[in-house]
């Protein structure tokens, strides 16, 4: 093999190859595991969370009317298009809350309500922050019922009675208010003096009334409209009978608007005891008290379409008793 006589650049003995330049490695520091007292740490705050969230109790505003959520929908930051939906992802909602272990509550939404909040307090209606507001504001004023895992189908009508309890009650409060003026002057007293009267009446009549589960109805023609204001009483057991609150408010208020405005309202009581047949007796508004009613009145009270005015068969197993009388308070 033929030999050039030139020696490569690699192989040249005269030349040194300068070395290059080493950068140091840096290593990157391997995670470290968290110890295990470190873990415990994180596992204690965690469970701590989770125990001060159960402290926090929630309230759910619930559009239960239908129009009330088409309503809702025109705002783009509403996420439902469908009111069946709705109502299922509420009541998923509702539960995972109750195995959480979170004292719920839930209120009726009012699309109406909301949009005049809003422009009180100048939020704007279409945010989610807003409707979080005006739900608080809901639970601040009372209305809600407490949920303990019952079906929506039976929480959505107990939702819109409470509803309606309370605007009788807000509505009643106003009338009693207005009860003692005179012109410019101001009298509390009047509407004191009627709530206090009223809360006699109330006593009077469910004692009078003995053993029993009683339902109680008080209907006042007030300022063009009709208060109706309902409440159950519970005399089974030995003792002063139970009264539901805030049932009661209610009904001593709306009872309260008709002695301090002597209207001619009145008062129906039903009693069911074990074994025995219902009974039902009734009592007149009148100066300021409560006058029984006749056996005949009311029976032609129960027995009478008030609208068109025409009898009505009695109820079977139901007997028309008269109202007792009560003594009137010094």
């Amino acid at each position: 093999m033929a030999h050039t006589g030139r020696r490569s650049h690699r192989n040249r003995p005269d030349e040194h190859r300068k070395p290059k330049t080493q950068r140091p490695k840096t290593q990157k520091p391997k995670p470290q595991k968290p110890t295990t007292r470190q873990r415990t740490r994180s596992t204690r705050r965690q469970t701590t969370r989770r125990a001060l969230r159960r402290e926090v109790p929630s309230t759910v505003a619930l559009l239960a009317d239908e129009r009330d959520f088409a309503a809702m929908r025109h705002y783009a930051s509403f996420a439902f298009d469908d009111h069946g939906a709705y109502l299922r992802e509420m009541e998923g909602l509702l539960k995972a809350l109750a195995a959480k272990g979170v004292h719920t509550t839930v209120a009726l939404f009012d699309p109406v309500a909301y949009e005049e909040f809003c422009a009180d307090t100048r939020l704007d209606p279409d945010t989610a922050a807003s409707r979080t507001r005006y739900t608080a504001e809901l639970a601040a004023a009372g209305g809600t019922v407490t949920y303990e895992g019952q079906p929506i189908a039976r929480l959505v009508p107990r939702l819109i009675g409470v509803a309606e309890e309370q605007a009788t009650w807000e509505y009643a409060t106003a009338l009693l208010s207005r009860a003692g003026h005179d012109g410019e002057c101001r009298d509390d007293t009047t509407a004191r003096a009627a709530f206090d009267r009223a809360g006699a009446a109330l006593r009077a009549v469910v004692e009078a009334a003995g053993a029993g589960i009683h339902h109680l109805v008080c209907s006042v023609p007030a300022d063009g409209t009709s208060l109706v204001a309902v409440l159950h009483a519970d005399a089974r057991e030995a003792g002063p009978p139970q009264l539901a609150e805030p049932s009661g408010l209610v009904f001593r208020t709306v009872l309260a608007c008709g002695f301090a405005l002597r209207s001619p309202g009145g008062l129906v009581l039903r009693t069911i005891v074990a074994d025995s047949p219902e009974t039902v007796r009734g009592w007149a508004l009148q100066d300021g008290w409560l006058r029984p009613l006749s056996e005949a009145e009311v029976f032609t009270a129960y027995c009478t379409d008030a609208e068109t005015g025409e009898p009505i068969p009695p109820e079977h197993g139901v007997e028309y008793r008269a109202g007792i009388p009560l003594s009137r308070p010094e």
